[in-house]
């Protein structure tokens, strides 16, 4: 496992510089790895504030297409007014299926910048922050059925252990369990405060940075984050076209490490050693970052939130 420092996502208790809906994340770092054609097609799977997806925009011309995906609907008033724009309510877990329903066959370059956006973080009633009292929800479509709340209530205490061990790499997972459990037999877990009130025996060290992977846990399970991300990985080969490039943003050790193993390998097989074998799996990508790409002082200062960002490149063989 990668270093915990990482763990906090992106970083929401820096709150949201200049209010906007979200601050696009290594911005010109993305749209120079996507190297991209003024008659190209390109995903953004995460179109939030539309941030990447304007500078993608201005990169293309009037035979470009833009295909952007996200299953937030408040991210639909950030739609340009822009005919080469094909905006997708889903997530994009479904990318393969919606590419075929428009009649999109192989594109040239798919981003996603993965995580939550400063907009879902900044919202109260949203759930997401340790920051504000608000409901136990964290969906990012708000119209599935499991929420923070629901998980809190109604999982084993074997279930939330391994979760808050695996998810958000709490030290002490296994009382943090117990303790949900025990609570949740006197009163419910519904608000925010609820339960950060109920944990405040059981804390260790910093509480911001506990309260934040506590968090960060529940966010990935009720989102099935790291399944859905593993989707979209095993989608590239087939969605990319030959010499395609795919740029990921991710925030936490988790998923980098899902995005470095299949870049590398191209499946989350581990590799393991065979005598007998002469050959090794072929290759379906060239990997275009050797180390991540991380932000630079001035977007660091600029916006704090970007310091826990990772991006990895790779190009379809």
């Amino acid at each position: 496992m990668e270093a915990k420092k990482q763990i906090s996502g992106r970083d929401e208790q820096q709150g949201n510089p200049g209010g906007d809906y979200h601050v696009p994340v290594l911005l010109q770092e993305a749209i120079e790895a996507l190297k991209i054609h003024p008659s190209g097609v390109y995903v953004d799977c995460t179109f939030g504030g539309g941030g990447h997806s304007k500078a993608i925009l201005e990169r293309l011309g009037p035979a470009g297409k833009l295909v952007a995906f996200d299953q937030d609907p408040d991210a639909r008033n950030n739609i340009p007014d822009d005919p080469r724009v094909l905006f997708v309510p889903h997530n994009f877990r479904h990318l393969t299926r919606f590419l075929k329903l428009h009649q999109i066959g192989q594109v040239d370059g798919v981003l996603a910048d993965l995580g939550v956006s400063s907009h879902q973080f900044d919202e109260p009633e949203r759930g997401f922050s340790t920051r504000f009292e608000g409901p136990l929800d964290m969906r990012m479509d708000p119209a599935q059925q499991v929420t923070a709340a629901f998980v809190l209530q109604t999982y084993s205490e074997s279930k939330l252990h391994k979760m808050f061990e695996l998810y958000g790499e709490v030290t002490n997972a296994k009382t943090l369990a117990a303790a949900i459990v025990a609570q949740r037999n006197q009163c419910t877990f519904q608000t925010i405060q609820q339960l950060k009130q109920a944990l405040q025996g059981i804390v260790k060290g910093n509480p911001h940075k506990y309260y934040a992977q506590v968090f960060q846990a529940l966010r990935i399970e009720v989102n099935d984050e790291l399944n859905v991300l593993k989707e979209l990985l095993e989608q590239l080969p087939g969605v990319l076209k030959k010499g395609g490039r795919a740029a990921l943003i991710s925030f936490h050790s988790l998923e980098d490490r899902l995005v470095k193993i299949f870049f590398k390998q191209g499946s989350f097989q581990e590799e393991i050693y065979n005598p007998y074998t002469t050959g090794k799996p072929e290759n379906l990508f060239r990997i275009l970052t050797k180390k991540p790409i991380e932000p630079g002082p001035e977007e660091l200062k600029r916006n704090p939130r970007s310091r826990s960002a990772r991006m990895r490149v790779a190009e379809k063989i």
